[in-house]
């Protein structure tokens, strides 16, 4: 019980950072997405390695995930992740902040899917008609995109498919975090040698830029701890309901703070999803309160 209430904090306090992280990635608009990403992993792995060895975990680490089994499924969840941030960073960069809500928003249905497909998670009438309305306020907005939209439909399969990945995975949050930007680190450093003409370019030309690409590793680790850690110890569903309180803090900065266009259709779709969430979250507590 009390694993699964701190798995519960751990996801809000997860999706509130992330729902903020586009402030973050507007101030590095000097950088290419790509880049941007490989800074992130790089400065990940500084700060977990400095985690790890203060925790002197670093043999554990080695004994446990650094299998070839284990190195598969670790490469893979981190190709996963830098796949979704590199698509997020460059919608976010090329004012598409609200595009990239809609696939955060769509995520949690995907996770609602891979939930019953491999873990047997099922969901009671109050659940469910909190899934189909928080569903149809989702699909009313795809018109307003204008074009199918690859890139919300992108952000939500490859994150899905992380956390079906952490939650079946041996690694626990932070060791396998580490691992996975471990496995990465040596990719994002020859990208950015292959990309910049010196250190010092590859590295934002300036202490300013430079500190700035040092914080994305702060900004985006922590969020990942948290969200790994309430991958293992609350459900998929629950998760996925939870995560929209990222995109819907998105879609405010995007709209009310950078002007990106907000239709009717769109504010009606706000409503209908968290009505659902309201559903969902009486049905909870209900439970609770009854065991």
């Amino acid at each position: 019980m009390f694993r699964s209430h701190t798995g519960l904090i751990a996801a809000f306090c997860a999706f509130s950072l992330w729902g903020v992280l586009p402030l973050y990635w507007l101030q590095l608009d000097f950088m290419a997405p790509s880049a941007i990403v490989a800074h992130r992993t790089l400065w990940s792995l500084a700060i977990l390695g400095m985690v790890l060895l203060g925790r002197r975990e670093g043999k554990v680490m080695i004994q446990q995930f650094f299998t070839p089994r284990a190195i598969g499924w670790l490469l893979l969840s981190g190709i996963l992740l830098a796949t979704n941030w590199i698509l997020y960073v460059w919608a976010t960069l090329n004012d598409r902040i609200i595009e990239g809500s809609l696939g955060y928003y769509l995520n949690p249905f995907f996770n609602m899917l891979f939930g019953a497909l491999w873990f047997g998670e099922r969901h009671n009438r109050a659940q469910s008609i909190a899934i189909a309305l928080a569903l149809f306020g989702v699909v009313i907005q795809l018109p307003t995109a204008g074009t199918f939209p690859w890139v919300a439909l992108t952000l939500a399969i490859t994150f899905s498919l992380y956390a079906v990945i952490k939650k079946r995975g041996a690694a626990g949050s932070r060791l396998g975090l580490t691992a996975e930007s471990a496995l990465l680190a040596p990719i994002a450093l020859i990208w950015l040698c292959w990309q910049f003409d010196s250190p010092t370019a590859a590295f934002g030309g300036s202490w300013t830029h430079g500190l700035w690409l040092l914080g994305a590793g702060f900004a985006t680790t922590v969020p990942l701890l948290l969200f790994g850690y309430s991958t293992r110890n609350i459900r998929l569903t629950t998760l996925g309901m939870i995560q929209f309180i990222g995109p819907t803090i998105q879609l405010f900065i995007g709209w009310r703070l950078y002007n990106e266009p907000m239709p009717p259709t769109r504010l009606l779709s706000f409503a209908l999803i968290w009505a659902a969430i309201a559903i969902y979250s009486w049905d909870g507590v209900t439970k609770a309160k009854t065991t």
